[in-house]
């Protein structure tokens, strides 16, 4: 019915446009009369003036030949001023001629041969005026009484009557055209007035008909409407169960790479272990390769932990005040020598660039992993550009990138000359495990971590690339507003290598996860205290006053860290406290961020990490 009723609304309008479609003949029609009737007026004063032209032309030789035959029956100079002055404006007469006269207008051979008769004429009055100059007055009257300046007076009046009886004759012809025009359109435009009128009847007749089959056609869309509100309902039901299958599948994917690369480490872990340890029951010790092995194992499954707690926004970060030109000078000895000799590093760092509040550390490992993804795009030659840029992104690119809010931001853009990235890659860039890189060269968290410290870090990242033309990669971190803050000089001891004395408590419910950070503390020559609870930490606090630092995990039952410190700080108001955990979401970090003044070491950490950490906070004043 519908479908039905759209057919016939259109032959229904067929009628009007049918009616405005006459009308707008007929304007254009009595518009183009109007014109050809204002073109017919231009020519008609084009013809005139023409005439007026070839009229003030045949003037000109009449003076010339009356000045002529006053000086030879007189012989006084000043009869000669009319010729002078009629010669001198001849040129400039026929030039005007000769611009209104078109090359292949019939006119042309008239003109010519005007022409050519002035010249005789102009050549019979110099000739006598000369032979009466020389005392020949007999002869020049003779050349006079010849008749030969007569027959050119009257060739070129012979040419001038044959111009206005062309002239003539195309006005006529242009009038008649005209009224044939007019004639036609008055015919036209009865006929069409009269359609017109049969048209606006039938209209009205076939209107009435329509408006009852609406009425009907309107019942059968309420009908459908009541069905297709049932069969959206159907879809959304089916939509919801696939979104549920493909987060199921994303998720599928995320834990198959995380298996693959957690096995790959633990076999690598597992298999050192185990030589070492048949190595001891011989009673042979040089297992330091194992052990290199199983280390080397553990920190690449450590690394990605923390390029998935990335990727997830989940990491913590303390972010500081970033003057990112400095930051990038400083590490161009560190791009130098991951990117090689081959590469061509280039950095253009704008004037005046703004302040950022982030991770350093964060940004420096994200520029380093989008310069080495750029060094594997480019293989052995090539050309890495660092350029940084105020930017501002504006309302209108905010409401087509829906993650984004519009503001000033500090642009960090990587670009490279190496292969491009087709828009399904670009699309995938950011996806965990993706990469394109060949089997055992790339985990595919490099770009995913990345997009993970920008997100949580309030900025924006953006991918454009095309295959052939390189990769432009521009991270966007927030602008730093307000006062600088002025950073404190750590305190470290001059001399690292000197002994300790300091006692520490170290308090951590996992009894394995206890025992390893002690040896580890006491390893490094500390006095070590440890407990497995809170309760029993303010215990040891108060028997042993002289403890330095309090080391404490920060995710333990019935008194978590927080709470232990904040108790323990108000006894011992000197005490310093580092916190440690292997979760992210806890009581000192609150949305991705360290609390202020807060000293924590991640899960899993080295001896080395340990070191430096313990000395931090200890030589802190």
């Amino acid at each position: 019915m519908i479908a039905r009723l759209r057919r016939a609304t259109r032959w229904q309008s067929l009628p009007l446009f049918m009616g405005f479609a006459m009308l707008a003949l007929i304007v254009g029609t009595r518009a183009m009369l109007v014109e050809g009737q204002r073109a017919n007026r231009a020519a008609a004063r084009e013809t005139i003036e023409y005439q007026e032209l070839l009229s003030g032309l045949l003037s000109l030789p009449q003076d010339a030949e009356s000045g002529q035959r006053g000086y030879l029956l007189t012989g006084e100079k000043s009869y000669l001023e009319p010729y002078r002055k009629a010669v001198e404006a001849i040129p400039g007469q026929l030039a005007r001629i000769d611009t209104m006269t078109a090359s292949d207008d019939q006119l042309a051979p008239q003109v010519s041969h005007i022409k050519d008769a002035l010249s005789q004429k102009q050549a019979e009055l110099a000739e006598t005026i000369v032979l009466y100059d020389r005392g020949d007055a007999v002869k020049a009257l003779e050349l006079v009484r010849s008749g030969q300046g007569k027959a050119a007076m009257d060739e070129v009046r012979a040419s001038m009557d044959t111009i206005r009886r062309i002239g003539a004759a195309a006005v006529a012809k242009r009038d008649e055209h005209t009224d044939q025009v007019e004639a036609w359109l008055r015919i036209g435009s009865l006929a069409a007035l009269l359609a017109i009128f049969l048209l606006g009847t039938y209209t009205i007749r076939e209107s009435r008909r329509r408006f009852r089959e609406v009425a009907v056609a309107q019942d059968e869309l309420t009908r459908k409407n009541i069905a297709l509100g049932n069969e959206i309902q159907t879809r959304e039901n089916a939509e919801s169960q696939i979104r549920q299958m493909q987060k199921m599948e994303a998720v599928g994917q995320l834990t198959g790479g995380i298996a693959h690369d957690f096995n790959n480490m633990l076999a690598v872990i597992i298999s050192a272990m185990n030589l070492a340890q048949r190595k001891l029951e011989r009673g042979e010790h040089d297992i330091a390769k194992f052990i290199e092995a199983a280390i080397d194992a553990a920190n690449r499954a450590a690394n990605l932990t923390a390029r998935l707690l990335a990727f997830s926004r989940q990491q913590p970060l303390a972010p500081q005040i970033v003057d990112t030109n400095r930051l990038l000078t400083g590490m161009s000895d560190l791009l130098r020598r991951a990117l090689g000799e081959s590469i061509r590093i280039e950095t253009v760092l704008a004037g005046g660039l703004w302040k950022t509040h982030a991770d350093p550390s964060q940004i420096e490992n994200a520029i380093l992993n989008l310069a080495v993804n750029a060094r594997d795009a480019m293989g052995d030659d090539g050309k890495l550009t660092i350029e940084t840029a105020n930017s501002h992104l504006d309302d209108s690119y905010a409401g087509t990138h829906a993650e984004v809010t519009a503001g000033q931001y500090v642009m960090i853009a990587v670009s490279d000359t190496g292969s491009g990235m087709v828009p399904d890659t670009i699309a995938k860039a950011f996806e965990p495990f993706f990469t394109t890189k060949p089997v055992n060269k790339g985990t595919g968290l490099g770009l995913s971590q990345v997009y993970g410290f920008v997100k949580q870090s309030g900025g924006h990242v953006k991918i454009y690339s095309e295959p052939g033309e390189g990769t432009t990669i521009k991270i966007y971190l927030p602008r730093f507003f307000g006062p600088e803050e002025v950073a404190m000089p750590t305190g470290r001891g001059d001399n690292p290598a000197a002994p300790v004395t300091e006692t520490i408590l170290v308090v951590e419910d996992d009894a394995r996860v206890r025992a390893s950070t002690t040896d580890a503390i006491r390893e490094l020559g500390y006095t070590v205290i440890h407990v497995g609870s809170g309760q029993e930490a303010l215990q040891a606090l108060a028997e042993n006053p002289g403890i330095a630092l309090l080391f404490t995990d920060i995710v333990m039952p019935v008194m978590n860290g927080r709470k232990l410190a904040e108790e323990a700080v108000a006894r011992m108001p000197q005490l310093k406290v580092i916190f440690t955990t292997g979760f992210t979401r806890n009581a000192v970090v609150h949305n991705g961020v360290l609390d202020h003044d807060v000293h924590f070491l991640a899960k899993p950490f080295t001896i080395e990490q340990l070191a430096a950490k313990l000395r931090d906070v200890l030589d802190m004043k």
